[in-house]
């Protein structure tokens, strides 16, 4: 089965995270009554991580799809698997540092994080879904099943 490439994986990651900033950037600073520009810098700094991550944890994902499954194609279960094990590791990264920034405790930035969080687990299932359907996988060499 072959895999996405090079090229697609970073129209993937970049599309995913700028179509993400543009919605959560200002309604978190609405929600959360913080500057749009302060939440901006956390935005964009979470974005930067996240991009990185999206495109190391997506090729890890798939690698292990290969293994384990024999396929990448990913059916509902797979997809709910990646979207919470997505998440769970990009919220250990950021905190820390989002409570830092924006002056607030662990606990209390744990509370937005789990909005943003909350955002990203249906935004990531929905642009993913969306993402396979107007971006289909390549069609395996001749010989080898599709």
């Amino acid at each position: 089965m072959t895999m996405r490439s090079f090229p697609d994986r970073v129209r993937h990651a970049v599309s995913f995270e700028l179509i993400g900033l543009a919605i959560v950037t200002p309604l978190a600073a609405w929600l959360y009554d913080k500057p749009v520009l302060d939440m901006g810098v956390v935005g964009v700094g979470a974005a930067t991580l996240a991009t990185v991550w999206n495109f190391v944890f997506n090729l890890g994902f798939d690698h292990a799809m290969r293994r384990w499954a024999g396929d990448v194609r990913k059916a509902l279960r797979h997809r709910l698997l990646h979207t919470v094990l997505f998440e769970l590791g990009l919220l250990v990264m950021l905190l820390p540092p989002m409570a830092w920034y924006l002056g607030m405790t662990l606990w209390q930035t744990l509370l937005l994080d789990l909005f943003i969080v909350a955002f990203y687990l249906v935004y990531n299932f929905v642009f993913n879904v969306a993402y396979d359907r107007l971006f289909p996988l390549p069609r395996a060499a001749e010989g080898q099943p599709a």
